[in-house]
């Protein structure tokens, strides 16, 4: 085990050394091995909205801070899949390969490639939900973490921009 730890940090290492992407973080599609961005981006869409509805009965039960912790996971990942304006990353491995097999990430073997969403590659259906994701979640964080959601009502402006300019759907 120790070995595959090893092993899969010295492939992020190389590829966050390479390529300036670090997409380590966001959440797994229905128990597959893929980052698909658009059902992460509707989910991050819907806890927001459901902490935004729900949040004091949420504080109540004492679960406030975890659901804020869900979206941040999400949202984090989000900032970090918008290095630059014009890019966002949308899928992190090969769909066909990993239903193909099952097993835990960390033995997994499938490609881990990732795929962008950029002018030349555009998926507008994508961009906006990703871009309504941070938005809505900028409203959760507005009143604890002023700071943080001003970033990611930043990355959200900038991520709709992209998608009203490169119309084309992916799915």
């Amino acid at each position: 085990m120790v070995v595959l730890n090893n092993l899969a940090f010295l492939f992020w290492s190389v590829f966050f050394f390479l390529f300036k992407v670090d997409l380590v973080g966001g959440y797994y599609d229905a128990g597959d091995n893929v980052k698909f961005g658009l059902p992460m981006a509707f989910t991050v869409t819907m806890m927001s909205w459901g902490i935004l509805e729900y949040g004091k009965q949420m504080a109540a039960a004492g679960e406030l801070r975890n659901a804020m912790d869900a979206v941040k996971w999400g949202t984090d990942y989000f900032i970090k899949a918008h290095p630059e304006p014009d890019v966002l990353y949308g899928e992190v491995g090969d769909g066909d390969t990993d239903h193909s097999c099952w097993q835990r990430p960390e033995d997994m073997s499938t490609s881990r490639q990732a795929f962008r969403i950029d002018p030349q590659n555009p998926g507008s259906d994508l961009a906006g939900e990703t871009a309504a994701a941070m938005a809505a979640a900028s409203l959760v964080f507005r009143g604890t973490y002023p700071g943080y959601a001003n970033l990611l009502l930043e990355h959200s402006k900038q991520v709709r921009t992209d998608s009203r300019t490169n119309q084309h759907n992916l799915s």
